[in-house]
């Protein structure tokens, strides 16, 4: 069994408060989720309005189709126009490790 996360550091665009911050992140988190039908959270940077730290992660029998979901998740975060993907973290870990 393989174990992979990976972790967005994200800048929000035009965000002013917290609510607007939720109005974004949101419908983000559910299509990743969606999308990649793995879990996804915000993970950090919850009192910040402009700033965000997502997490995706998924578990699987192969490392190959682990790292087929979180370059999708990747590649869905980078085509959102409305928020900046300053950088992404991953991890990948076997079970016998």
């Amino acid at each position: 069994m393989w174990i992979g996360w990976i972790e967005f550091d994200l800048l929000l665009g035009d965000v002013r408060s917290l609510k607007e911050k939720r109005s974004v992140l949101r419908p983000l988190i559910a299509e990743l989720s969606r999308r990649t039908e793995a879990a996804a959270a915000e993970v950090g940077e919850h009192d910040l309005h402009r700033r965000s730290v997502v997490g995706v992660s998924v578990v699987a029998a192969g490392s190959s189709h682990v790292r087929d979901v979180l370059d999708r998740a990747e590649r869905l975060v980078a085509d959102h126009p409305e928020l900046t993907l300053l950088s992404a973290h991953r991890g990948l870990h076997s079970s016998d490790d």
